[in-house]
This record gives C-alpha cells, sequence and structure tokens, in this order.
C-alpha cells in the first residue's frame, strides 16, 4: 500500500490533519471509513485452503453482512467474475487468473464506496484482463470511487478519469488521460 493509499484508508492519518474519506472525516470516523473502503493488493488475500466461495461468504460476514446476504452477494460476484465453474473448490487450484479475480471480489464483497487496486492486472491473460477492466468500468459508472495503481499507461488512459504520476515517491504530474 503506498502512502496515499494508508493516509485515504485512515492509517497514516494524525490528529490536526484534515482529510476526508469516503464522505468521512478520516480522524473522527476511521471505523466508518474502513467499513465504506476496500483495498486489493498486489499479493492477494484469499484463504488458499477453502472454496472460493466460502472465502466472499466469510468476506462479507466479516462486513457485517447477514449470512443470506453473504450467500447471496457471493453468487452474484461468482457470476460477475465468471467464476462459476470453479466456486466450490478450494481456491489453490485456480488459475492466476482466477485467483485474482477471487482477490477482487473480496474486495467487492460488501459494496465499497472508495476501492483501492494495486496492480490489478498484473499476470491476468488479455481475456481475463479486459474482463477486470469492464468490471472496473462498471464499478466507476455505479458510483464506486477507484483508486488504481498501475504500470501500465494504456491501462490508466482507459481507466481513468485522473491521473497523478508519480517517481521517487513525488507527483510530477496530475490531469486528465487526454491533457497528460
Amino acid at each position: 500500500m503506498t502512502r496515499a493509499e494508508r493516509v485515504l484508508a485512515t492509517e497514516g492519518a494524525r490528529a490536526g490533519r484534515e482529510g476526508r474519506g469516503a464522505g468521512y472525516c478520516r480522524i473522527k470516523a476511521r471505523r466508518a471509513v474502513r467499513g465504506e473502503i476496500a483495498y486489493v493488493g498486489q499479493k492477494g488475500g484469499a484463504d488458499q485452503a477453502v472454496s472460493g466461495r466460502d472465502e466472499l461468504v466469510f468476506q462479507g460476514r466479516l462486513y457485517g453482512l447477514r449470512k443470506a446476504d453473504s450467500v447471496r452477494r457471493a453468487v452474484e460476484l461468482l457470476k460477475v467474475l465468471e467464476l462459476e465453474d470453479c466456486a466450490d473448490r478450494v481456491s489453490n487450484t485456480y488459475s492466476g487468473g482466477q485467483r485474482r479475480r477471487l482477490d477482487i471480489g473480496i474486495g467487492l464483497m460488501h459494496g465499497p464506496k472508495l476501492l483501492f487496486l494495486d496492480e490489478p492486472t498484473t499476470g491476468l491473460d488479455p481475456q481475463s484482463r479486459a474482463r477486470l477492466w469492464d468490471e472496473v468500468r462498471r464499478l466507476r459508472d455505479s458510483g464506486t470511487t477507484i483508486f488504481l495503481t498501475t504500470h501500465y499507461l494504456e491501462e490508466a488512459d482507459a481507466l481513468c478519469d485522473r491521473l497523478a504520476i508519480i517517481d521517487h515517491g513525488k507527483i510530477v504530474a496530475a490531469g486528465s488521460p487526454h491533457a497528460l
């Protein structure tokens, strides 16, 4: 997680510094902010010893969803992310692309307002990458704010409304893809 992501997710927030995350003051409402955000890191976080379906339901329960709602949401995400065929296999049998999509499903389980995606398409085959781009666009269009970290300029150009180019920890340029 970058420093900027940590600050936005309330990890780096300090008293006396104003800031907002997911519509809340980051300092005063850390718990509320954390309930409205999700972070999907490069390495993933799924338990490799359980099925994708069970992992999604478990994550939903961690975010306070009722069991029936968690099961319903898991079914929905498995379909959207095209994981229905492998949903009941333990995730250590998944391909790299399937694991990546499961990790993203975990991040989406509770319907976050702010989603951090750290290098979401690294290692994906072209078809999985295209599906993920479609899902990112759908989320953006539905009102989810997405903070995307990527080294792929074509990905940033295709998916982002606003870009910041960072070199050695400093923003060296910012603006729309067209302007940059």
